[in-house]
């Protein structure tokens, strides 16, 4: 009896070695991104090293990107894909049941009205108003809802849209984000918010996109101000993942019905369209199961914390390499619009937010 021996092809070897070689280029822009991120003055204005990638690797693929070879494109699509659903998994490791129960039903009603309302306006502004693309309105509203680029991530893997659409939603997180940083403080401190300290925790934390952001702006304020704000971010992170299946419930029915109106249509000549099955996005379970095993403390401190900066790595190294596929050509179209759809949210975080509260306040105080 013979034994067959597969070997690989000098094709399929040189492709396996050019992802590697995409992915340990990746790898390498990532650090010296967060390198840069940490540099005092990019770290002062909240820029976390996921945003200081996607634009960098903007830079790179629109300016440099003949310098690369092709056969690196694998290893680029790699990170910004299954390296990125990973990362996603692993963010649950930053939050635990018990930090969220600390701020009690207050955060957690502040959570969840600021996160529908802000996806439901955002979503529906984005396609009515603006005009976009359901994928570009969703990624959009996601980023000001939920968590900023870590949540623009998880829904452009879960709709599987293109980069350059991810890159725009970014790009509101970016500004707007930014701009609460320095903005808030600024109307709290000369007294037009109208807060007491816990709700200054409530609104701060319930309505700034990104989770360094909202540290940013609410020390400004006090350490009681900050552990609250942190804490209802935190639950508005674990939010991402009921969000991400009614997302994925809606997107499903829409398809279906797309698809029955298709079949419809061409019963006569014989032709069928499959509707789409609904995709549990796996990375989204492994996300509850690592914010039940930070919850259980089934890991020592130093081991999840070595885990999340290894995270926060993985992160990085996927808004690096959606910033490399993206063309500002793609942009230029949807750019002002995504934009404006982005500021109607920022209003509304603001002026809702606020409004959301103060009901809140008054409703559990």
């Amino acid at each position: 009896m013979t034994t067959a021996h597969v070997t690989a092809t000098p094709a399929e070897a040189s492709s396996a070695r050019g992802q590697l070689n995409g992915i340990l280029f990746v790898a390498l822009f990532a650090a010296a991104v967060t390198h840069i991120a940490n540099i005092p003055a990019i770290a002062g204005f909240g820029l976390s090293p996921l945003i200081v990638g996607i634009v960098a690797g903007a830079l790179y693929g629109n300016a440099l990107r003949d310098g690369m070879p092709a056969s690196w494109a694998a290893g680029v699509n790699f990170s910004a894909r299954k390296l990125l659903r990973i990362a996603v998994a692993f963010f649950g490791l930053r939050v635990s049941v018990q930090e969220i129960a600390q701020v009690g039903l207050p955060g957690l009603a502040e959570s969840v009205l600021v996160v529908v309302s802000t996806l439901v306006i955002g979503t529906w502004a984005g396609m009515k108003i603006m005009k976009l693309d359901r994928d570009t309105a969703l990624l959009t509203a996601a980023g000001s809802a939920i968590c900023g680029a870590a949540a623009v991530l998880a829904f452009e893997s879960a709709l599987q849209s293109k980069p350059h659409k991810s890159a725009m939603a970014v790009g509101s997180v970016v500004l707007f984000g930014t701009l609460s940083m320095f903005l808030y403080p600024v109307l709290f401190n000369a007294g037009w918010l109208h807060l007491d300290t816990v709700g200054a925790g409530l609104f701060f934390g319930g309505t700034i996109h990104e989770v360094a952001q909202v540290v940013g702006a609410a020390s400004n304020l006090s350490p009681e101000a900050t552990h609250i704000a942190t804490i209802v971010k935190m639950t508005r992170v674990m939010l991402l993942v009921p969000v991400l299946l009614a997302v994925g419930l809606w997107v499903n029915r829409t398809a279906r019905r797309h698809a029955s109106s298709a079949n419809s249509h061409a019963g006569a000549s014989g032709h069928q369209h499959r509707s789409g099955k609904l995709a549990v996005p796996w990375f989204a379970l492994g996300f509850l199961a690592c914010v039940a095993i930070n919850s259980l403390h089934m890991l020592p401190q130093s081991a999840t914390a070595t885990l999340n900066t290894l995270d926060t790595f993985a992160l990085t190294m996927a808004m690096t390499a959606l910033g490399i596929e993206t063309r500002i050509s793609q942009i230029r179209e949807a750019g002002p619009r995504a934009l404006t759809t982005g500021l109607i949210l920022y209003v509304w975080l603001i002026a809702g937010g606020l409004g959301i509260t103060w009901a809140v306040q008054r409703l559990f105080g």
